[in-house]
Formats: structure tokens, sequence, C-alpha cells
């Protein structure tokens, strides 16, 4: 059975999760408009990516007989001020994800539930692979500086993902 404060815990990533989800949507929307279809490509697989992250949390509630509760997503931003605010905001987000996924994993310690702990951990680690991914991102739009041929070979790099 999962602890009471694990599944509210687990539910409230559940939203940061699926928030995560609409922001890269909305940003894939923000580059479509731009014309880089690479970067909307890219932030459209990590919406589904995060989509299914939250789906992770909410099998695991139901597998351990508590109760997924879906709370209202909050609308995403839809504008930044360019590519790289842009690509700066998505470092941020999983920063903060990062952060939850840390402060349930020390939740899910000291309730001493292990099944818990065993899916964090795979979170904590997922989290490392995001968090340099993005600042991988961040680091080569800042290369780019205002170059618009260096922007159009990036977004066909990430195209290819």
């Amino acid at each position: 059975m999962l602890p009471k404060k694990i599944e509210t815990a687990m539910n409230k990533q559940i939203n940061h999760e699926l928030y995560s989800s609409y922001l890269y949507l909305s940003m894939s929307a923000y580059f479509m408009g731009l014309n880089l279809e690479g970067f909307a490509h890219w932030m459209r697989i990590q919406a589904q990516e995060e989509m299914t992250h939250g789906v992770k949390f909410f099998d695991h509630i139901l597998s351990r007989d508590g109760t997924p509760k879906l709370d209202a997503i909050k609308a995403p931003e839809a504008v930044w001020k360019s590519p790289f605010e842009a690509c700066q905001a998505v470092l941020k987000h999983e920063q903060f994800i990062s952060k939850s996924i840390n402060a349930l994993a020390d939740l899910a310690v000291a309730e001493k539930d292990h099944a818990s702990t065993t899916l964090l951990q795979w979170f904590v680690n997922e989290q490392v692979e995001e968090e340099a991914n993005a600042n991988l991102l961040v680091e080569r739009v800042k290369m780019i500086k205002d170059s618009p041929g260096g922007m159009l070979m990036m977004d066909r790099q990430l195209a290819k993902r």
C-alpha cells in the first residue's frame, strides 16, 4: 500500500510532469512560428516524454492501491523574447523538476517506501540526463549568438532527434 504522504506528493508530481508536457508543446508552437521546425520537433518529443513520465507516476499510484488525482494544469507561457530565452526556460524548468523529484525521493526514503524509492531512482537518473540535454541546448544556442546560418544548422541537427 502506498503511504498517503507519498500518494499526495506523487499526485503533485503528475501535475508537474503534465505541465512540462504543456510547456514543451507551447514551445513547439513558438518555434514553428519562427520556422524552426527542428527546434519544434525537439520540443514535441520532449512533450511526449514528459507525458510518459506523468503516466509512470499515475500507474505507480494505481499499482499500489492509491488514487491518482488529476488537478488543473496551469497554462504555460506561449511567447519568449528569443530562441535563446526559450532554451534557458527549458533548463530552468528541468532544474525545477529535478528539485521536485529529489524532494520526492527524500520523502520516499523517510517513509521507508522502498518500492517508490526504486521508481524515483529512475527519475533521479533521468533528470541528470534532462538537465544535461537542456544545458547543452542553451550552450549551443549561446554559441550561435545572432548567426542565422548557425541557427539553421542547429535546427537541422535538432530535427534528427
